[in-house]
């Protein structure tokens, strides 16, 4: 079990959203990030992501404190050294510090401990909550014109439910990160919510937290 002071691999990714309980697909190209991969899969699959801060440059950036451990499930190597993999969150972390490597890839040292909820029972929301999620879901598929399979979403339970949608959903990238730090799921959940309402009213693919 992942304990406080964890060594962990990170993969800065702008956008990419990773949750506890979620999957997120990967085509990893970079050599440092292939390097990552290998390293991974020798030792005990795990990658960290974490988003970059807005405006910094791409070689180096400074990072957000926060960001969510996946375990690599499927993973295709391809001939020519890259990668297609899919990621299942396994809990946030939080970055206490960076670590002086060698690899090509960045280390850090993460707190686990703080995000002890995310290693628990199943996650439940009120029924008016999930309701309200559901619609407001089908009201910004509706304005984007998104063919959704609702059966399909009616059957996820509440975690996959959220989540996925956070997942998915074209956020900036402090929505993201906003979603990712939300201190539970209802609160998760509420703030998703006011997001696709106000997705759906406006302009543009793009939904941003001001």
């Amino acid at each position: 079990m992942l304990k406080t002071g964890t060594r962990l691999s990170i993969f800065p990714l702008s956008g990419a959203l990773l949750l506890p309980g979620a999957y997120l697909p990967l085509h990893i190209f970079e050599p440092r990030y292939r390097a990552l991969v290998s390293d991974a899969l020798a030792r005990d699959r795990q990658i960290a992501m974490i988003q970059p801060l807005p405006g910094e440059s791409e070689e180096h950036p400074a990072l957000f404190d926060v960001g969510c451990v996946g375990k690599i499930g499927h993973v295709e190597a391809l001939p020519d050294g890259r990668f297609n993999l899919i990621l299942e969150g396994q809990s946030r972390f939080r970055l206490l510090r960076e670590l002086d490597v060698t690899t090509p890839f960045r280390q850090i040292q993460a707190d686990l401990e703080s995000f002890g909820e995310d290693a628990g029972d199943e996650l439940v929301l009120a029924s008016a909550a999930r309701a309200g999620i559901e619609q407001e879901a089908r009201r910004f598929a509706e304005a984007k014109g998104y063919n959704i399979d609702w059966d399909q979403v009616a059957r996820l339970d509440d975690q996959s439910l959220v989540n996925g949608l956070a997942q998915v959903i074209p956020f900036d990238v402090a929505a993201k990160q906003a979603l990712l730090e939300a201190a539970n799921l209802e609160v998760r959940a509420d703030l998703l919510a006011e997001l696709l309402r106000f997705s759906a009213a406006g302009d543009g693919d793009g939904i941003t937290l001001q």
